[in-house]
């Protein structure tokens, strides 16, 4: 028992971390019939928070067309993203991480709207973020989910040149800092309040649960895998973000490793409740899915966080990420503004194509696990060539 308590207190290698969030995205998809992804549902709560205001949603394509109806509690992603909120803030209290943390400047509130703006607006042109439309898009053998990857990577790229402008660089005032009365992570007495933290999570947990049976029976289901998801991704800090900027900025490879091991386990499992019957979630493959992947990864570098990894770092107490969350829903209710302006030319009049249908079951999956095996090879000579460069 000691042994586990000290495993749950400290962070997890991610290659584990995300093999299994490979793995469990894969059985999510299998038992739900839906894939994991986060955005759809935030430009849902865009929508709540238009209508708070006083706009009639009625007449926007974008809302009927991810079916903006009833509340979180009566949705299948709503549910699910309640539970990665609330696995993460368990995995937070665990690992003794939980603490309120101010952003450092002007500057950094700026880029975290700036960025989360970007973000959402990016994520929802394209139809997914780095869930939908690259972790769990390309194992749905989805065309559109490689034109968003590639136009994020670029992204990412030119996103790590935007943020060394003076103009997003802040100068640190060493300072002596005062304990925190509500979470001081150096005393012994935090452990009691996180026990107490854990215990009210557990039964908020419980009381969802209760309610959303008697809603629709297989929802219980779907916030244990939420709980799943966010507590994984705190445990790991995993963060899509940091793999590619870290890639661009310190020739650091391992979460990119480890997301790629991801994708080749996640592949096959899909691949098999393909064939069971279930059909691939596919979107347009259209200019939609460059422009809003291009700009999906300029946003994250500048925010500082991608869609999952802004989730877990709010809960943690970082207001910044808070703000990048902010930043993303507003840029979600922009995209459904324009969305029908839009739509015709770059996404509605582009096919939705599929790998496998179009290159055969076989031909779909080795197709896949090619693009698999030479992003890592990439990612290896990157690595290589970046080391050999500063020698």
């Amino acid at each position: 028992m000691e042994k586990l308590m000290k495993k749950l207190k400290v962070s997890w290698n991610p290659f584990i971390v995300v093999s299994l969030l490979g793995i469990f995205s894969t059985y999510y998809f299998g038992l739900t019939g839906t894939f994991w992804a986060v955005t759809g549902e935030f430009t849902r709560w865009g929508g709540h928070i238009m209508q708070f205001i006083g706009m009639d949603t009625s007449h926007y394509s974008y809302l009927k067309m991810i079916h903006f109806e009833g509340t979180p509690l009566e949705r299948i992603d709503g549910i699910m993203i309640i539970g990665m909120f609330l696995g993460a803030i368990i995995a937070a209290l665990l690992s003794n991480n939980l603490k309120f943390r101010l952003p450092t400047s002007k500057a950094r509130v700026f880029q975290a709207l700036l960025g989360g703006i970007m973000a959402g607006f990016g994520a929802r042109l394209a139809m997914g973020c780095n869930l939908a439309a690259f972790f769990t898009g390309i194992p749905q053998f989805s065309l559109h989910a490689w034109f968003f990857t590639i136009f994020t990577i670029i992204g990412t790229y030119v996103g790590t040149k935007i943020i060394k402008l003076s103009f997003f660089s802040t100068k640190i005032k060493m300072e002596r800092k005062t304990s925190n009365k509500l979470f001081d992570l150096n005393k012994q007495d935090n452990t009691k309040k996180n026990r107490i933290g854990i215990f009210l999570c557990v039964l908020v947990i419980i009381s969802l649960l209760m309610y959303v049976y008697n809603k629709q029976h297989d929802f219980p289901l779907v916030m244990v895998f939420g709980l799943t998801f966010g507590f994984l991704l705190e445990k790991g800090q995993v963060c899509f973000t940091s793999a590619f900027r870290d890639l661009w900025i310190a020739g650091r490879t391992n979460m990119l490793f480890a997301i790629v091991l991801g994708l080749m386990i996640s592949t096959i499992g899909t691949y098999i409740f393909i064939k069971t019957g279930l059909p691939p979630k596919t979107f347009w493959a259209g200019p939609n899915a460059i422009i809003g992947g291009f700009v999906f990864g300029v946003g994250i570098v500048i925010a500082g966080g991608c869609e999952t990894g802004w989730m877990y770092r709010a809960v943690e107490g970082q207001v910044h990420y808070i703000l990048v969350g902010i930043g993303n829903i507003i840029g979600s209710i922009l995209l459904v503004l324009s969305w029908d302006s839009l739509a015709p030319k770059i996404a509605l009049s582009f096919p939705k194509v599929s790998l496998i249908s179009y290159f055969g079951d076989y031909g779909g999956l080795i197709l896949t696990y090619s693009l698999l095996l030479i992003s890592m090879l990439l990612i290896m000579f990157y690595e290589k060539r970046y080391f050999k460069e500063r020698r």
